[in-house]
């Protein structure tokens, strides 16, 4: 708890057995109440693991719905057992979970309801093994992005978000796609409803074991990033109705 809030981590999970428990261990369980897995039809045995941890709640989808609808199951459970500050942190271990407490300070003192770990600010990203056609794209997208939504980001495209529960009862991710452009469309909506967002630099790690994905998913990703972003600026034009904006 963090004064009298309730705080929830939430494992977006996809054959992540070979890293979790080296993320599950790090989590700070001095602050944080309970931990959800959503295991999106892993190929290998992560539920099984996550269970052998003792995470509080194992969700297991029966077919993989994608990092989107991953997402969705995990969100919709931290609401219903009462979370008021949930954290997304990927169990890959590319995000330090040594950055918590740091976020949920954030949000639990009521400056923001939005914490990003960004991997671009303290020019870490290169350092840390983030290819340069990735990073390339995200600076390329982050700043047409930025434009297009009037807003000012260091970075749109980072797994590692905290939300305070007022955010996500307000917010539509229910209709928004189940694949990787989940992410923008929520920040999309976030920003379309003008809740402010905090940004903490995080330490950036590529390794084998960390989840990636390729070139071509990552051009489709791409594409997609733009389009949330001309959809986002008609909308405010009052050009498009959206049932993302709308609750």
């Amino acid at each position: 708890m963090y004064k009298g809030k309730k705080v929830v981590v939430v494992l977006p999970a996809y054959n992540a057995a070979l890293t979790l428990e080296k993320t599950y261990k790090e989590i700070p369980f001095e602050l944080v109440d309970e931990v959800i897995l959503c295991d999106d039809a892993s190929r290998d045995n992560t539920a099984q693991l996550a269970k052998s941890l003792g995470i509080n709640h194992v969700i297991v989808h029966e077919k993989n719905k994608g990092y989107g609808g991953n997402q969705k199951s995990l969100y919709n459970k931290a609401l219903e057992i009462g979370g008021d500050i949930v954290i997304m942190l990927h169990p890959d271990y590319q995000y330090t979970p040594k950055l918590i407490p740091s976020m949920v300070n954030i949000i639990g003192e009521d400056l923001y309801q939005v914490v990003l770990g960004s991997r671009i600010l303290g020019n870490g990203a290169l350092k840390g093994g983030m290819p340069l056609y990735k990073y390339i794209a995200n600076r390329f997208l982050t700043f047409t992005q930025n434009l297009l939504v009037g807003h000012k980001l260091s970075e749109y495209h980072t797994g590692y978000r905290a939300f305070s529960r007022t955010v996500l009862e307000s917010i539509n991710f229910n209709a928004n796609n189940d694949d990787f452009v989940f992410d923008n469309e929520m920040l999309s909506q976030i920003i379309y409803a003008d809740f402010g967002i905090a940004e903490v630099t995080c330490p950036t790690k590529y390794f084998d074991e960390a989840s990636s994905i390729n070139f071509a998913r990552s051009t489709k990703y791409g594409l997609g990033v733009l389009r949330v972003s001309m959809n986002h600026r008609l909308a405010k034009w009052g050009m498009l109705k959206s049932k993302l904006y709308s609750k």
